[in-house]
């Protein structure tokens, strides 16, 4: 049953940002923040203060990052400043921003859980 999918996908991103708050001190208030944590995280950078451009790229790292499980996007290398740039490797579903955001919680369950060992 769908439903009881999407019930089940939403109490694991709960446990999720309970989690990143216990590891980090603040909890996360919503998709995009986790999407710019995980974006610094793979920039490897440290945490400093981003200008909005930057902030902006972190989160577009960390969709590629968590969207590579799935498929569709690879690192395609790291430019001098140490920044990654992925490739598209398929076609994203075109999905209405309902399922876009239950597509994205998934793939952060599962970076999380792959790279951090995180189990829901």
């Amino acid at each position: 049953m769908v439903y009881q999918k999407d019930l089940e996908i939403e109490r694991n991103w709960q446990k999720l940002l309970s989690f990143i708050d216990s590891a980090v001190g603040k909890k996360p208030k919503d998709l995009n923040s986790v999407l710019f944590l995980i974006g610094v995280q793979e920039l490897g950078h440290g945490a400093k203060n981003f200008e909005k451009e930057e902030k902006q790229d972190l989160m577009h790292i960390g969709i590629c990052k968590i969207l590579s499980y799935a498929g569709y996007y690879e690192l395609d290398g790291i430019d001098q400043e140490g920044w990654p740039h992925w490739k598209l490797l398929k076609p994203l579903p075109h999905f209405d921003l309902i399922e876009q955001e239950k597509l994205l919680k998934m793939q952060a369950l599962e970076y999380f859980n792959q790279e951090l060992g995180f189990q829901a």
